[in-house]
């Protein structure tokens, strides 16, 4: 079994940034999974925003967040970050970590090919 614990997320203005966290546990062979963080904005599917594979460290993200979210990940592919810069309130939703087993050329941005869920973390934007 994987666990993912996400943190981080808190209420910010409008400009700042914030920097997510996702901590991995449970299993040794995690350090292939891929890792992605997706978003849930009020009455709004689950989107995903961006994705990094473990076995080669491709970077795939959507366009509309490429110039303000990065994703990174800790040496010991335990734990996966995510960068946000010059929020807006269009930020705002709960932000979920997750992890497929699959090993992917580049991360999928669907949430169905993802195995295994944090519990979110929220992040609210006041203008």
């Amino acid at each position: 079994q994987v666990q993912l614990v996400e943190s981080g997320g808190r209420m910010v203005q409008a400009g700042d940034s914030l920097r997510l966290s996702c901590v991995v546990s449970g299993r040794t062979s995690f350090s292939r999974f891929t890792m992605g963080w997706f978003r849930q904005a009020p009455g709004s599917e689950r989107e995903f925003v961006v994705g990094v594979t473990w076995q080669n460290d491709v970077t795939y993200e959507v366009d509309s967040v490429e110039d303000r979210f990065t994703i990174s990940r800790d040496g010991a592919k335990t734990a996966v970050y995510l960068q946000i810069n010059n929020l807006t309130p269009t930020d705002t939703g709960i932000y979920y970590c997750a992890a497929s087993a699959y090993i992917m050329a580049a991360p999928s941005r669907e949430a169905h090919e993802y195995h295994y869920w944090g519990q979110g973390t929220q992040v609210t934007v006041s203008s």
